[in-house]
């Protein structure tokens, strides 16, 4: 083959991998929308981009009390509480029951070791905690009542879900109890 012959088959073969990437670009945002699993699965990056779509299909407020009831007894009162659906409020729940002595961590919120750490995998939207919220801090592994609103969202806290108690239960709690309702 010469160079006069080659130039054009080049020059062609070069246009029409543009245009499929072109074509591939626009559709890439429609496929990641109906396989996010995929898309997260081959690279590091698109995983934050599915996580906002699974974070915005539910409303703020029931990321912290939805699905799944639990019986919480502080210091022999029981009180109501919830876990949301998350994947770490899942993993929690395996753990149960739960027997936790809480000591104070910087006057707002009251803070245990469960036995082992919690998955972190496929965490929703960072949330700032609220009064009330039970929450899991990742690099430590322990969980956390706040009696008091927390600090601006963080990735390493995940909320798990909320104990409906008045802030001064909370704040002196030194046991907690963490059942599975049946």
């Amino acid at each position: 083959m010469t160079t006069s012959t080659l130039r054009p088959a080049l020059t062609t073969t070069a246009t029409v991998g543009v245009l499929l990437l072109a074509a591939t670009a626009c559709s890439d945002d429609s496929s990641a929308e109906q396989t996010p699993t995929t898309a997260s699965a081959s690279s590091s990056a698109p995983a934050p981009a599915s996580a906002p779509a699974s974070a915005s299909a539910s409303p703020t407020g029931s990321d912290r009390s939805t699905p799944m009831d639990i019986r919480v007894t502080i210091d022999g009162q029981e009180v109501e509480a919830t876990l949301n659906d998350s994947p770490a409020a899942r993993d929690l729940a395996s753990l149960l029951p739960l027997t936790l002595d809480l000591k104070d961590f910087h006057g707002t919120e009251r803070i245990a070791d469960p036995p082992r750490k919690l998955t972190t995998e496929n965490a929703p939207e960072p949330l700032a905690p609220k009064a009330g919220d039970l929450a899991y801090f990742a690099p430590w592994g322990n969980l956390a009542i706040f009696h008091k609103d927390g600090p601006s969202a963080s990735e390493d806290l995940l909320v798990l879900g909320h104990i409906d108690a008045d802030a001064d239960v909370l704040s002196g709690a030194d046991r907690i109890t963490i059942e599975a309702t049946s």
